[in-house]
C-alpha cells in the first residue's frame, strides 16, 4: 500500500531531505512550507526523481489553525488521506534571556509547538480512520539546554513531552509517535547562525566537528534516515521514543 505523507518545513534542509527519503521509500508526499512556490519547486523535484510517486507543494503557516485544516484537506483530496506526518517546521529567534522579546518567544513556540499540535490534530483523524499512522516530531539536542536559546530549547523539550503523550493517546488506534533530536546539522539555519556570529561557515563547521565523536557535522540526510525508520511499517512497536542523532552520546 502506498501511504501519503506530510512533511512540514520541507522546502529545504532537513524537511526536504526527509520528504525526498519518504518518497524514495514509496510514499506520496506533501511538502508544506510558508512559500507555496518554493514548496511546489521542491515537490516537483522530488516527483521527477521518483517515478510513480505523486507530490504536492502547499504554502501554509502551521501556526494558523485555518491554514492547517485547509492544507490537510487539500492533501487528502489530491494525494489521499495522510497517515504519515513529520512535524519539522521551525524557526530561530536566538537571544539571551534578558534581551529576548515576547514576540520572539511567541514566534518560536508558535511554529514549533502550536504548529505540531495543529498538524497532529488535523492528521490524526485520517490516521484513526485508517487504524494506522506514523507521527515523527523534530526535537533537538537544544532540548537539553543551550545558551541564547531559551525559546528554542523550551519548544524542543516540549516536543518530546508532546510526542510521548501522543504515543499514549493514539497507540490504541495503530498510530505511533516518536521524536528525532538532531545535533549539529549542516543546513541553511546553521549557516545563518554562523553569519550572525560573524564566523566563516567553514570555521563554524570545523569547530563543531571537533566536538563530535564521529568527527563530522551531520547532514539533512542523516536525520531523514532516522525519521524514515520511525515511519516504516515494521516500526509499529516503537513509540514514544526520542532518538538523538548527534554523532555521539551527548549533545
Amino acid at each position: 500500500m502506498t501511504r501519503t505523507a506530510i512533511v512540514t518545513g520541507a522546502a529545504r534542509g532537513i524537511g526536504a531531505a526527509t520528504a525526498r527519503r519518504l518518497a524514495a521509500d514509496g510514499c506520496h508526499v506533501a511538502v508544506i512550507d510558508l512559500d507555496e512556490n518554493t514548496a511546489a519547486g521542491t515537490a516537483a523535484a522530488i516527483a521527477a526523481e521518483t517515478p510513480g510517486i505523486r507530490t504536492l507543494g502547499i504554502g501554509a503557516d502551521v501556526s494558523d489553525a485555518a491554514a492547517v485544516e485547509a492544507a490537510v484537506a487539500r492533501v487528502a483530496a489530491e494525494l489521499g488521506a495522510p497517515t504519515v506526518l513529520v512535524n519539522n517546521a521551525g524557526i530561530l529567534r536566538d537571544n539571551l534571556l534578558f534581551k529576548m522579546s515576547e514576540t520572539d518567544w511567541d514566534a518560536v513556540l508558535g511554529v514549533h509547538l502550536r504548529g505540531a499540535f495543529l498538524m497532529s490534530r488535523a492528521v490524526q483523524a485520517h490516521q484513526v480512520d485508517a487504524k494506522w499512522g506514523r507521527i515523527v516530531n523534530l526535537s533537538s539536542t537544544s532540548a537539553l539546554g543551550n545558551r541564547g536559546q531559551a525559546n528554542y530549547a523550551a519548544a524542543k523539550a516540549g516536543m518530546q513531552g508532546f510526542t510521548k503523550t501522543l504515543a499514549i493517546e493514539l497507540g490504541r488506534f495503530g498510530v505511533t509517535a516518536n521524536a528525532v533530536a538532531p545535533g549539529f546539522i549542516e543546513t541553511d539555519m546553521t549557516r545563518a547562525t554562523a553569519e550572525r556570529m560573524g564566523v566563516p561557515f567553514e570555521d563554524f563547521l570545523a569547530a563543531a566537528a571537533a566536538e563530535i565523536p564521529v568527527g563530522r557535522a551531520g547532514t539533512p540526510e542523516d536525520i531523514a534516515a532516522a525519521v524514515a525508520f520511525f515511519c516504516r511499517e515494521d516500526a509499529g512497536f516503537v513509540s514514544g521514543q526520542v532518538l538523538y542523532v548527534a554523532g555521539g552520546p551527548r549533545a
